[in-house]
């Protein structure tokens, strides 16, 4: 009965947020508040892998913009290939002198089917090699963490320092076109926003799935006691391995959608930084709630937005004691307040006079 009331009131949610991504925000929202809404939603792709690897997996990733970085270039390298047309280079290379010549490694993405393989096989490539390494020689916990971020920032310092091939610290930008689709209509901004949209659902719904199911169960027991899980006869490498991998996946995707929608991707976007501000969103949203996370996600961004333009010296400081505040109080989240508000009026109701 309650594994069924569970599912109606899931399936309901769903609806729900469908009802309000798909008919409310493009009905209320001007075409500018919609792309940052769109931006939001991709940074709520991110938060749901975290919420894979860290809430349900025990591991902290602070270097999901590594990922979130690759599926990003990825895609900005195809739309500027395509951009630029057939035999031609892309405007950055002729500005910061390239000579003119394609590096080798670009030419692929001119195929549009590469790139978009590219958007998740790059990321969840570079996943599995690093946690075959890793997590086979039992890292985790802190040192885990701390490895994650330090390539985050290795590969933005490899960007910054490939100014003729990456565009260095300015990124890739200026996008005209997404797969035959002009960026400068607004229909067509319209159209990435519900490809973003429709993407978090299909994300949340294809977690939710993997949560309840087996694997699901044998991460958490993994989280919990990994030596037990070793005791029974299973890998907690291997099941480690495929959560990070996920996760990897997602954040490239999110990357990969996040250039259409906001029109660019730099370093600036895939350090350190960014990869901490996805962890503080899942963190505050709730780490071990899907919905949770990705709500964490979006407010944190919004916030970040709305408090950045009134308050820009202050919104750091604001940032970090949100998530002091949580962690200390609340380390299961905003998600998780409501579980507390029934656990403690079963205690009141329970205590005798």
């Amino acid at each position: 009965m309650t594994d069924t009331r569970s599912r109606v009131l899931t399936l309901a949610g769903f609806a729900l947020t469908a009802a309000l991504l798909f008919a409310v925000a493009p009905a209320v929202l001007s075409d500018f508040r919609l792309s940052l809404l769109a931006r939001y939603l991709c940074f709520a792709i991110v938060a749901v892998g975290i919420a894979l690897a860290w809430g349900r997996g025990g591991m902290l990733t602070l270097g999901q913009g590594l990922f979130f970085g690759l599926g990003g270039y990825a895609m900005a390298m195809h739309l500027k290939l395509a951009d630029a047309g057939p035999g031609a280079v892309p405007d950055f290379m002729l500005l910061y002198g390239s000579g003119g010549e394609l590096p080798w490694w670009w030419e692929p993405f001119r195929n549009p089917l590469f790139a978009l393989a590219a958007v998740l096989v790059l990321p969840m490539a570079t996943a599995a090699l690093i946690g075959f390494l890793v997590l086979r020689r039992r890292v985790r916990g802190a040192y885990f963490a701390i490895l994650s971020q330090a390539l985050a920032a290795a590969f933005a310092i490899l960007l910054i320092g490939q100014q003729a091939t990456t565009g260095g610290t300015n990124g890739l930008t200026n996008f005209q076109g997404f797969f035959g689709f002009a960026l400068a209509d607004p229909l067509n901004k319209r159209m990435v926003y519900f490809v973003i949209a429709g993407t978090l659902l299909a994300v949340l719904l294809i977690t939710r799935q993997l949560f309840r199911s087996r694997y699901g169960e044998l991460l958490v027991a993994v989280r919990d006691s990994e030596e037990r899980v070793r005791f029974l006869g299973y890998d907690p490498a291997r099941v480690k391995l495929a959560a990070y991998t996920l996760s990897a996946g997602m954040a490239g995707l999110a990357g990969a959608l996040f250039v259409p929608a906001v029109g660019i991707i730099s370093p600036a976007l895939i350090g350190i930084v960014p990869s901490i501000q996805f962890v503080i969103g899942a963190a505050i949203g709730g780490r071990a709630s899907l919905a949770g996370a990705a709500l964490g996600a979006i407010a944190v961004a919004w916030a970040q937005t709305t408090l950045s333009e009134e308050f820009p010296a202050a919104w750091t400081y604001f940032q970090a004691g949100l998530f002091i505040v949580v962690i200390a109080l609340l380390p299961g989240g905003l998600a998780s307040l409501r579980q507390l508000l029934t656990r403690r009026r079963t205690r009141t109701e329970g205590t005798p006079a």
